[in-house]
């Protein structure tokens, strides 16, 4: 299987350890992956503001970098849920059929398509607090919904599982969004900022070290909302920890 890799503008400025790790995990698990130099923006940001005609440059250009790929990988829900569900600022051709079939978020990628057992090079001896990001439990479905009262599922739980000396904390309401929210934390900043603090409170309370993410997005408000609120936890990609890093 050839592999395009895709990494999100937030990785790409803030978080390049996780976009790094991605790559490293990837091949570590024997994929041939392609880092494409000229992608840029999937143009989800332009979408979810309603300027949707505005993001079929971006949106073209994602085409031309990546459909020669068998597989789209990503280290982002929510930019995964804009291609392969909101990729229609342009033309429908055969080509970006084949794009938004083909694009993964990491974490459905490892736990549906490779179906990864094992991860022998990882260790990570403290307790974590998984936020699943609103994109990848609504949208993808990486896990369960607590509000359907469905029966437990957690494909990032089931990846995590599988490293040595990680623990977890469960957090009284796991599955309510953080406030980022994409341009909602810049045009209601006030309730953003409030919904993040509590949400870096839960995890705290449950005992979290860690709160573990497949989004940066969310990690980097929920970061800042811990930080200005004296709340003593850290933050780590999800991908970063597959990937063998202890702390």
């Amino acid at each position: 299987m050839k592999i395009g890799l895709f990494i999100p503008c937030y990785i790409d400025a803030f978080y390049p350890n996780a976009g790094i790790a991605t790559l490293e995990l990837l091949e570590k698990l024997g994929q041939d992956v392609d880092y494409p130099l000229n992608q840029t923006c999937c143009g989800q940001p332009m979408a979810n503001s309603g300027c949707n005609s505005d993001a079929a440059a971006a949106e073209a250009l994602f085409v031309r970098n990546f459909a020669k790929y068998d597989a789209i990988v990503m280290p982002s829900g929510s930019c995964t849920h804009h291609v392969r569900d909101n990729f229609d600022a342009i033309p429908q051709t055969e080509e970006v059929q084949h794009v938004r079939k083909n694009t993964f978020e990491l974490v459905e990628f490892l736990h549906d398509i490779l179906k990864v057992e094992d991860f022998p090079w990882a260790e990570f001896p403290h307790k974590v607090g998984l936020h699943n990001s609103c994109g990848t439990l609504r949208s993808l479905r990486t896990a369960s919904m607590s509000e359907l009262g469905e029966p437990f599922f957690s494909k990032p739980m089931d990846l995590l599982t599988k490293v040595k000396g990680i623990s977890f904390a469960t957090p009284k309401r796991p599955d309510e969004c953080c406030g980022f929210g994409g341009t909602f934390s810049v045009t209601e900043e006030a309730v953003s900022a409030r919904m993040g603090l509590d949400k870096v409170k839960d995890h705290h309370q449950a005992g979290a070290e860690y709160i573990v993410s497949a989004d940066t997005s969310c990690m980097m408000h929920q970061q800042g909302c811990a930080e200005r609120g004296g709340v003593p936890i850290r933050f780590i990609h999800i991908a970063e920890i597959l990937n063998g890093a202890r702390s």
